[in-house]
């Protein structure tokens, strides 16, 4: 089995060899770059599985790096770490394309569920050509149907959207302004109330199975349950 190859970027040299070599130790290939700079050069030389990047860095800083990455690949998933805990930055770094935040200190074993979570969904993106089995249902996600038994019913755009999002993270909590930015582009009033009508749409109709539900966890997000 290849190894997880990683681009981490960290300016502060003794944080980002301890988790350089804290990642090597169970199997992953880390390339570390000391500013968001040579974190591009690297990425342009060799694309990486995933990346792990810090916000605030010099020549580049992690929000202009992920922007760059972004307009030539939408999927590598970016992973940023950052002390910063203002709404506006998390928004900020959804909106630019990022897949997580890991909020400093942190553990490594945090990092390490979070880098094989977003690639675990990575795999499901590439199976979108293929029925996905939920509960009694089966999803196609490229063609936004849900078929039950032989009756198959269409998904709006973004049904479809949301509903694939929530089985990503089926049994676990997706974040409300992940959901929003990804979608609908900003996480205003407006925009939640409408996620909040779509939510209330995929239950009904997904309601003919007992087994799935969609929860709402207040003050983080929804949980979809299969």
């Amino acid at each position: 089995m290849s190894k997880i190859n990683v681009i981490l970027a960290e300016d502060e040299l003794a944080l980002g060899t301890i988790i350089q070599e804290s990642l090597e130790s169970r199997d992953f290939k880390v390339r570390l770059c000391g500013d968001g700079q040579k974190a591009w050069e690297s990425y342009q030389s060799q694309k990486p599985d995933v990346l792990v990047l810090d916000v605030m860095m010099p020549k580049k800083d992690g929000f202009s790096l992920a922007a760059e990455i972004r307009k030539i690949d939408p999927y590598t998933p970016i992973i940023f770490l950052t002390s910063k805990s203002q709404t506006e930055d998390v928004v900020k770094g959804f909106g630019l394309g990022a897949n997580d935040y890991v909020r400093k200190p942190f553990s490594m074993e945090e990092l390490i569920v979070r880098i094989k979570s977003h690639l675990d969904k990575i795999r499901i993106r590439q199976s979108q050509s293929d029925w996905i089995v939920l509960g009694k249902y089966e999803f196609h996600p490229t063609r936004q149907l849900l078929k039950l038994g032989e009756s198959e019913h269409p998904l709006t755009s973004r049904e479809s959207q949301l509903l694939q999002i929530l089985l990503e993270n089926a049994n676990d909590i997706t974040d409300r302004t992940r959901i929003l930015t990804q979608i609908w582009g900003s996480d205003d009033f407006f925009n939640a109330r409408s996620m909040d009508v779509f939510i209330t749409k995929l239950r009904k109709k997904l309601q003919d199975d007992p087994n799935i539900q969609i929860l709402n966890v207040r003050g983080y997000g929804f949980k979809l349950v299969c």
